[in-house]
């Protein structure tokens, strides 16, 4: 990213900035990912995202296809402020020595990818049950006998419903199923991303110091966002299918991360890890352009400026 100083609540302002603007946009591809991913040998439902998009549509309406947009909408906002500041502020630690080498800018990364869980897992927790509760009503309808007979019954159940009953269960733990996993994904995305997109950025400035242009971050944000998300869409695949409480009583249930995989591979071949892999980089290119071009805009900046100034 750029080298200017810019304040921990402009940073925090412009990540929650971007992150709803960016949510709002595309969590419609979202949730067509987090059921194309769910899907196993022998309950196939959705054949593509368009597919599964159209039937969303049709057997719960519009704002069907905004299910768990609240929950994402509430946390997104301190998990992008969280991962955009801190990786500023790893390569700002870093570049104090000298010059920001590859490997550096690969550290600061992981150090944004790593500080983003606390707030990343118990929102795609909550927000993956929200999103394929309408598969698993679909699975109900039309192939009644892979439905589990566990499986809660509850139409639309809302997040504070879901958050009770995990806390009930299993306490904080519960909140956090899958944190290896989202590790496994997050940090591996921020090291490729961070780098990628600040080279990509700085190929586009207009002299040796002069900014990039708007235009230019979010193309960079666009191609840097896709290019790591499908680098760790296999993870991802992992992190949903250890993340879902409801499943049919033919679909597997996995009890960690090796055997997730050994399951997938042995039962759905290793293709089973790209499910989903458009669909999350249509999710994520935009997303992460939107963010750039906020923070390269400089949009927290110019709200703290409307502020009252204090007095020395």
């Amino acid at each position: 990213m750029a080298d200017k100083q810019i304040s921990l609540p402009a940073k925090l302002i412009n990540g929650g900035i971007a992150g709803l603007i960016g949510v709002t946009c595309v969590f419609p591809i979202d949730l067509a990912k987090t059921r194309l991913q769910n899907q196993q040998n022998g309950c196939r439902i959705y054949t593509s995202m368009s597919d599964c998009l159209i039937k969303t549509i049709r057997s719960e309406g519009y704002f069907g296809m905004y299910r768990g947009a609240a929950v994402n909408l509430t946390l997104v906002t301190p998990e992008k402020a969280i991962k955009l500041a801190a990786n500023d502020f790893f390569r700002q630690h870093l570049s104090k020595d000298g010059k920001l080498t590859l490997v550096k800018e690969m550290l600061a990364g992981c150090g944004a990818g790593t500080c983003q869980v606390i707030v990343t897992t118990p929102m795609e927790m909550l927000k993956i049950q929200l999103q394929d509760a309408g598969r698993i009503e679909a699975q109900r309808k039309l192939m009644p006998e892979t439905v589990a007979a566990g499986t809660i019954e509850t139409k639309s159940p809302t997040a504070m419903q879901l958050t009770r009953e995990l806390l009930r269960e299993k306490g904080i733990a519960g909140l956090y199923k899958g944190l290896g996993a989202t590790l496994l994904r997050d940090v591996p995305f921020s090291i490729i991303y961070f780098p990628l997109f600040a080279n990509l950025n700085n190929l586009g400035k207009r002299g040796v110091d002069g900014p990039a242009p708007f235009y230019v971050s979010f193309l960079s944000g666009c191609l840097a966002g896709s290019t790591a998300a499908v680098a760790v869409n296999p993870v991802d695949v992992i992190k949903t299918r250890l993340q879902s409480l409801n499943r049919g009583s033919t679909e597997d249930t996995y009890s960690g991360v090796t055997d997730c995989i050994r399951k997938i591979m042995h039962n759905e071949g290793p293709s089973a890890f790209l499910k989903g892999a458009y669909c999350r980089a249509l999710v994520i290119a935009p997303l992460f352009g939107i963010a750039q071009v906020i923070y390269f805009l400089g949009v927290g900046e110019m709200i703290l400026s409307f502020l009252p100034k204090k007095d020395n």
